[in-house]
């Protein structure tokens, strides 16, 4: 483990997390990285309403099926736009579209996705990583 004194202007891991988790690259914006906060939002807005364009289900916490409670986990880990489209009512689903794997594809993964940003902004606000 690095032990790397961090800038006191830097904001908390914690709070560089939250706001990773809510809003993607929003946490690497934060750590001084706008390249990668900027490709970070777009790539995984862009999954997601590809996902919700595909089809694809937003699922919702609920029912006797561990792949449903693990799927709509995966999606609640995008955050804000996650919170956006349940609030729209998008991400119905459309089981008969020859896209519906596809999109619900999308939105699995890019929730996944930003648990692996937001693990990355963990690791430059403890200065694992520069």
């Amino acid at each position: 483990m690095n032990n790397k004194t961090l800038p006191p202007d830097r904001p908390s891991v914690a709070l560089a997390c939250i706001g990773a988790w809510l809003v993607p690259g929003l946490g690497h914006a934060l750590y001084g990285k706008p390249r990668t906060a900027i490709i970070l939002l777009i790539v995984l807005t862009l999954m997601f309403a590809c996902g919700l364009a595909f089809g694809g289900r937003v699922f919702p916490f609920g029912g006797p099926e561990p792949l449903v409670w693990l799927a709509a986990a995966a999606e609640w880990c995008l955050g804000a736009p996650r919170v956006v489209a349940a609030i729209a009512g998008w991400g119905a689903g459309d089981v008969v579209a020859a896209t519906y794997e596809y999109g619900n594809t999308f939105l699995i993964v890019a929730g996944l996705l930003n648990t692996l940003a937001v693990l990355d902004v963990f690791d430059l606000g403890t200065g694992r990583k520069s």
